[in-house]
């Protein structure tokens, strides 16, 4: 631990320094142009972002007129671009490409330059220009201040038993988790008690007056990659062959294990951009295990529809995941009903969520 603190330093360093420069306004913060809540974390990929502002879109669909705002990771295409439901992921990125077809009444907007993003949302004109703004991924971007920050810490890989890049995964110092409004810890199962909720707070050094919440996943039916070519009866079958490019797979093979054997898992990199040769290893895969299903991700499910030339042995049993994220309230032991997590969760967020309800004029 002391070697590995040795060589992170200078990069320990470079991070603080950046961080105490836009502290004392050395460097230039400026404020959202319209109402907007900011999505992040620390950690590289894993926690739980595009289900987190998923979950906000719900939130506050019925009631704001929602832009998302995402730097479009991976995609091939620079400046500023709206996300429409016919793009190609490699134009505008797969995270944002699933929130818009998700949610086609929901602006989605790709740009490197957050700020830049929101003053073009800021300047459409009233009839369509939005009240609340969701930024994916900003955290780290601090030229944009926005009205809240939510800091998502993941269960399954704590900030406080991790170490920065290349040997860790932290993109920044464990201490900026300060600078959040909320943070949640993601990817928890079960009923969080009291005394679990108070080890999270004092493991991550968090201030009582910073509301820490909890959510888990929530599973939904298995829907077809290629509508036209998915075979409904796969989804019956017993076992599964998981195929997976995220950043962290072992959710996924948890969620599929309750209800499928896991015969095989096919893994790559985050954002890993398939090829018909990654899919004859999955063709292989279904010829070892003739009954089974193949499951993926819905961020997965954005690439792998963009592929031409798929086989239809896999096609037609290439089904994803829907997830959800849903906020654990904390109640009463013996009160816990599985069926009040979203109305007891919402609320309970939305309570701490203070945005100005007045739209930008």
């Amino acid at each position: 631990m002391k070697i590995d603190r040795l060589l992170l330093f200078p990069y320990a360093i470079v991070l603080a320094v950046r961080n105490l420069f836009y502290d004392k306004g050395v460097l230039k913060s400026y404020p959202s142009a319209l109402p907007s809540i900011c999505v992040g974390n620390i950690t590289v990929g894993g926690t739980g972002k595009t289900p987190a502002v998923e979950m906000l879109i719900r939130l506050y669909r019925d009631s704001r007129r929602i832009a998302v705002v995402s730097r479009g990771y991976g995609r091939k295409t620079k400046g500023f671009w709206t996300v429409s439901v016919e793009d190609n992921y490699r134009d505008v990125g797969d995270e944002p490409l699933q929130i818009k077809r998700k949610f086609p009444e929901v602006t989605v907007v790709v740009d490197a330059s957050r700020r830049r993003a929101v003053d073009a949302l800021a300047a459409m004109s009233p009839e369509v220009r939005p009240d609340l703004v969701i930024l994916d991924d900003a955290f780290q971007h601090r030229k944009l201040r926005p009205d809240f920050s939510i800091v998502l810490v993941s269960a399954a890989r704590p900030i406080f038993k991790d170490s920065l890049l290349p040997i860790g995964r932290l993109r920044d110092l464990p201490n900026q988790i300060r600078r959040a409004d909320m943070v949640i810890v993601t990817k928890m199962e079960g009923e969080i008690p009291s005394s679990e909720r108070l080890r999270w707070r004092e493991s991550i050094g968090l201030r009582t007056d910073i509301p820490l919440l909890f959510s888990g996943i929530k599973y939904l039916p298995p829907q077809p990659v290629i509508p036209e070519k998915g075979d409904s009866r796969f989804v019956y079958s017993k076992n599964a062959v998981v195929l997976a490019g995220i950043a962290d797979d072992r959710s996924l093979c948890r969620g599929v294990s309750w209800k499928y054997t896991v015969s095989e898992t096919i893994s790559f990199g985050d954002h890993h951009d398939y090829t018909l040769s990654d899919i004859s290893k999955v063709a292989a895969a279904v010829r070892r295990h003739p009954t089974a299903v193949i499951l993926t991700t819905e961020k997965d499910a954005q690439r792998l529809r963009s592929l031409t030339g798929m086989p239809d042995q896999v096609s037609s049993r290439l089904f994803y995941i829907p997830i959800e994220s849903e906020i654990i309230p904390d109640v009463v032991s013996g009160r816990y009903l599985e069926q009040e997590l979203p109305a007891i969760g919402y609320e309970e967020l939305k309570t701490n969520i203070k945005i100005p309800s007045c739209p930008v004029s």
